[in-house]
């Protein structure tokens, strides 16, 4: 009913005079008695408005349910129901929940083992980072011992050697 209605408001929307559409956006204010019907459909011209010219389109209820306008639809009537189409109905309800509920149970668990991996592998870079710099920063401690004892044992022989040359 609600579209047979738009349908023939769209139909006058066309019909309606693009000259009188044009002449009343250039007028400040509309005819006072600009008031239009098309079937059963009234379209009044309202006071301009700042963004342009404002139509009231009023719908009024068909008089007629002739054949020529489109007939509501009506839904068919419900037919009873047996008492084992309903059972069967209501077991294919149940397995459709059993089956979205092991579908959910089996995503959950799809999840967690997902965490559960990324858990383990983090721990595990995590240790392999903590055992690389433990290793470079051992390295680094034996180069600067052995840069030390190599610095004391030159200043140690420069030091004989100062004496050496304040013996001759």
């Amino acid at each position: 009913m609600i579209s047979a209605l738009f349908s023939e408001y769209k139909l006058a929307i066309k019909e309606m005079s693009m000259l009188s559409l044009i002449c009343s956006c250039f007028h400040s204010q509309p005819h006072p008695n600009s008031l239009y019907q098309y079937g059963d459909m009234e379209v009044k011209s309202l006071n301009k408005r700042a963004s342009g010219q404002a139509f009231e389109v009023i719908l009024k209820a068909p008089a007629d349910l002739s054949p020529d306008r489109p007939q509501p639809l009506f839904s068919p009537p419900k037919k009873d129901l047996s008492l084992e189409e309903l059972q069967k109905r209501l077991e294919a309800a149940e397995e459709r929940r059993k089956s979205q509920e092991a579908l959910l149970l089996k995503q959950l668990a799809e999840k967690r083992e997902h965490e559960r991996e990324v858990l383990h592998k983090a721990l595990e870079e995590n240790n392999n980072f903590s055992k690389m710099a433990e290793e470079k920063l051992n390295y680094k401690m034996e180069v600067n011992k052995e840069n030390r004892e190599a610095h004391l044992n030159d200043q140690g022989r420069r030091h004989m050697h100062c004496e050496y040359l304040l013996e001759e």
